[in-house]
Order: structure tokens, then sequence, then C-alpha cells
């Protein structure tokens, strides 16, 4: 097992494991983004700090098209991409992505986005999932699951099984299937993983996440906050009230929302990466220690002065590149 924190592991591999700062233009990002997040929310009428930290649905609704394609404007996708949208019959929506000169093949890639459960779709991760793809050789599924305020609990869980079993009644076996996954995306694969286990389903030949989601209540993001830390993108109150939005009624400590990784679960050789400026970073170090628990084989990468999901943005930090090279490479070992 690898038992790897707070730290970039050296694997002898051309990237920078012993970095102790972040490129200075990853820096610079994150200190005008402390400037500029209140400026764009006082842009949509929220006056106070309190208010942009409990956005309406109406507010999320209005703010959502234009952080969906800023998101897409900082996430360029490699030229010779090759999408295909899907809407199948049986209600699984998402779209291929094949990279530059990558072909279908038996190995594939299926990739749960993030989204706090109410933004983002599979253009605004295409970027990110093709450079994947490209560095791995192998095609990617992003799925397009059903999201809130619109949709609530348990929703985008039950597409992202669906999708799942989708997949395996295609002919992929399971093992020949990555499930990758960022933010709310890598909850919703730990959801995957615990459901595979009680009803029997093979699981997954590897799991890469990124800045994965592992506590719902947001308690262990507002403890690192209530510490001193301070996310120059996220704060724990706005993720909290966001995902509120998705839950309903639902709380936050339900069963599937609160994931337990029982002993003697068969879990996947599993990679995580996570930014070391994220307010949720104990999230990921949460995650690994419960899937070493289990018996995992699980790998945790803290890049240093990195944001939430940093891999989306190569045109903000040379260490987004980086960092999926070594998840590709990860794969690469283990598919």
């Amino acid at each position: 097992m690898t038992a790897t924190v707070g730290s970039l592991q050296d694997t002898g591999e051309d990237f920078p494991w012993h970095s102790v700062r972040g490129s200075i233009r990853a820096r610079g990002f994150s200190t005008s983004m402390r400037w500029a997040v209140p400026a764009v929310a006082t842009g949509f009428g929220v006056r106070s700090a309190a208010a942009a930290n409990a956005p309406s649905p109406a507010l999320i609704r209005a703010v959502r098209p234009v952080l969906n394609q800023t998101i897409t404007r900082l996430s360029p996708v490699p030229r010779g991409t090759v999408t295909t949208t899907v809407r199948d019959a049986t209600g699984i929506r998402g779209e291929w992505v094949h990279g530059p000169d990558v072909l279908p093949g038996a190995r594939i890639i299926y990739y749960l986005h993030g989204s706090g459960y109410v933004v983002c779709t599979p253009r605004t991760h295409r970027g990110v999932v093709a450079r994947l793809s490209a560095l791995t050789g192998l095609p990617a599924f992003t799925l397009d699951y059903r999201k809130g305020p619109e949709h609530r609990f348990p929703t985008a869980g039950d597409d992202a099984i669906a999708g799942y079993h989708w997949l395996l009644d295609r002919g992929f076996t399971a093992e020949q299937i990555v499930v990758a996954g960022d933010s709310a995306g890598g909850h919703m694969t730990l959801d995957l993983l615990a459901h595979n286990h009680a009803h029997g389903t093979p699981q997954p030949g590897a799991i890469v996440m990124f800045s994965p989601l592992s506590d719902p209540t947001f308690g262990l993001s507002l403890a690192r906050q209530a510490g001193g830390h301070r996310d120059p993108i996220l704060d724990a109150r706005l993720g909290e009230h966001v995902l509120r939005m998705y839950l309903g009624d639902t709380p936050a400590d339900h069963p599937r929302m609160t994931i337990q990784l029982p002993q003697g679960i068969s879990l996947p050789p599993t990679l995580i990466q996570v930014g070391g400026q994220e307010v949720m970073a104990d999230d990921a170090r949460d995650i690994h220690a419960r899937m070493i628990t289990a018996g995992a084989s699980c790998e945790l990468q803290v890049w240093p002065d990195q944001n939430h999901v940093f891999q989306l943005f190569p045109l903000i930090s040379p260490d987004a590149n980086r960092a999926v090279r070594a998840a590709a490479r990860f794969i690469d070992r283990h598919i």
C-alpha cells in the first residue's frame, strides 16, 4: 500500500515532486482571486459576504452560465480532439471524448465532473478530460448527470451508477474502466464504489480523484477555515449552502452522502490529488485515510499553492499539466 500524505511523492519521473512552492503564475492567480470573486459577486447584486455565501436558487441560475463559460475558456481543449454527444434512450446523457489521435478501444475512462452538485457540464471539463485521454491513449465518457436546484438528491448519484452499468452493458468489463472524477464527481465515485460493493457489481480497474468531496456537512472545511485557512476561490459556508440546494430536505449525513467504506470492501488502486491551498484539502486526506484503513492501495498527492481542481486550468498553473501527466502515468501502471 502507498501512504503518501502532505507532500508530493518522488516517483523518479519528470515532475517537480519536491517543489516547496507552486508556480509564480499560480500564486498570482490566487492573490487576484481574493478580490476578483467579491467583485464578480457585486456585479450580480450581492452586497455582502454573508449574501455571497448564501445565494438563492435564482442567483445560482443567473450565475451558472457565466461561471460555466469562464471555466470553459480557461480550460482549452487540445486541437484534434473529437467529441460525440450521447443522448441514449435509457436516459444516459453525456459525451465521448477522444483526445488527438485516440481511437476507440476496449479500455476507457469514465469521468464524473465536479459541480457542487449544481453547476458545470461535460463541456466545462472537456479540456481536462481530453488531455487525460490524449496522455493515456484511452477514450473517455463524461456523464451529464442531473443537478440541483432543478433536481434533488439522489438523482446525480443514481445517474453515476446508471452510467457505469450502461458502460458494462456495452461490453466493457469493469477492470477495463478507469473512473475519474473531481470535487462532487469524486464524491459520486465513492458512492459508486459503495453501491458496487453492496450489490456485488465488479469494481473498476482504477480510480483517479481530483480535489474530492468527502464530508457533505462541510465540517472538515469549516474547521479548516475556522483555523485561519482562507481559500482564494471557495468559502466553506458557500459550499455548504450550495450543496443544500441539491440535498433539499435530505440530511447531509444521509448514508449515501456520508459514505462508508467498510472493512473488507474490494477497492481498486486509487490516486487522489489535491491543492495545498484548498479549504477542502482535509476531505482528500480523509478519503485517503479511510481507503487505506479499508485495505486499498491509495496514493495521495498534495500540490503546494494550488487551488480547487487546479488540473482544469493549464493557462493559470503549469502544475495543471504536470498533475494530469502524473494521473495518466498512474492509469498506465494499473490498466
